[in-house]
């Protein structure tokens, strides 16, 4: 059966059919009907969050992580335009770690919807800084050195399905450990991190290829320079990921690194289970107590400086880029579709053409920034819109 879409294209503003079949996009023709109403859709390929640890009350790196979590947590993302998510498993014990694994694994295994969404798994710790501002809220107690056997366990419990994992290059053994995850195809990230310039430049030559969350999961006070986050700035070998929800980067801050970039970024939620809801504390494996506040900022209990994960959903992180770093719908749009398909070595993904994969997130774009889901299509079925949702 054949599915059709009409709108305009986020990257040439070209107004298109779209059309699919068996999940894929068969053909793309210009549309010469004339426009029919103000707020027309725009069409980009489904947008993709490299760092998801829950969201809408649904954790995934709770004491057991469970199938339902996981769908709810993939079903609620829909309603805010993304298709494919990395679930993203946290510095914990050996246990829970893999536990979590075997969830995802399973989950993705008696879901074919899930294993269409969720194209690997995101492994941020427990190889990261032990030192307070660069652990961030990971838990101390359970950070420790690259272990392989350990690695070679948990992704064995995914059924191989690790694909990114955030890696503190100056842990003992972190090169070795980068380089061995490179040649099986796991792309490494620098994340969490107090590394010396020539400790990055040994990861970037073992292989590790993105920063995660860069600007954050750092030392509130650092030397003007030099300092890891310039290091990793300036290095074009790295693909930054950057958390644009407001809280996270400052306005200058953000501007200023989305200009050092160019090109080479890409915008992440790092959502937790708290996103959507109401202010207040709350208990979290991430940061043990944590507190939201009403403007959405979700830091610890313990420490206001230092942030939990974020409360708000890609969709926030497209608009503050455009609104706050100054950058088009196109670079913003391509910073979630086109750029982490590439880093991720995904070709089916992030880009409409004939061949990819029907994933699509149609939108509007109101009072210059605002982003309006309207609809969220993965393998050419709708899977949610908000004509449905209002019903």
């Amino acid at each position: 059966m054949r599915t059709r879409w009409t709108g305009r294209r986020c990257d040439s503003g070209e107004r298109v059919h779209i059309e699919a079949e068996d999940g894929v996009i068969q053909s793309i023709l210009p549309a010469s009907e004339p426009v029919e109403r103000e707020d027309e859709l725009w069409i980009s390929p489904g947008w993709i969050d490299l760092q998801v640890n829950g969201f809408a009350g649904f954790d995934l790196n709770g004491d057991v992580t469970t199938e339902h979590d996981i769908a709810e947590v993939a079903h609620a993302l829909f309603s805010h335009g993304v298709t494919s998510f990395c679930p993203t498993v946290i510095t914990g014990s050996a246990a829970r770690i893999r536990q979590a694994m075997r969830a995802i694994h399973a989950a993705c295994e008696n879901n074919g919807l899930l294993a269409e969404v969720i194209p690997g798994i995101h492994l941020e710790g427990p190889y990261l800084s032990a030192e307070d501002g660069p652990r961030g809220a990971h838990d101390r107690a359970h950070i420790r050195n690259p272990d392989p056997a350990e690695f070679a366990d948990w992704q064995q419990a995914a059924g191989g399905r690790i694909a990114l994992c955030t890696v503190a290059p100056e842990k003992e053994g972190a090169a070795p450990f980068i380089r061995e995850l490179c040649e099986t195809g796991v792309k490494v990230s620098i994340g969490h991190t107090m590394a010396n310039p020539e400790q990055l430049q040994q990861a970037v030559a073992a292989g590790a290829a993105m920063s995660t969350h860069l600007g954050n999961g750092a030392h509130p006070v650092l030397p003007r320079h030099p300092n890891y986050i310039w290091e990793q700035l300036a290095e074009d070998a790295l693909t930054a990921m950057f958390i644009a929800d407001g809280h996270h980067l400052g306005a200058s801050a953000l501007k200023s690194m989305l200009r050092a970039k160019q090109n080479r970024f890409i915008l992440v939620s790092d959502s937790v289970m708290f996103g959507g809801m109401p202010p207040g504390r709350y208990r979290s494996a991430i940061g043990h107590e944590v507190e939201l506040l009403a403007n959405g900022r979700l830091q610890t209990a313990a420490d206001p400086r230092i942030l939990a994960g974020s409360a708000q959903p890609l969709v926030c992180g497209i608009e503050n880029a455009m609104k706050l770093g100054g950058i088009s719908l196109k670079d913003a749009i391509d910073a979630v579709t086109k750029r982490p398909a590439e880093a991720m070595g995904w070709p089916g993904l992030g880009s409409l053409r004939a061949g990819a994969r029907a994933n699509l997130t149609l939108f509007c774009v109101e009072a210059g920034s605002r982003i309006r889901v309207r609809q969220t299509v993965v393998g050419g079925r709708t899977v949610w819109s908000e004509e449905l949702a209002s019903r």
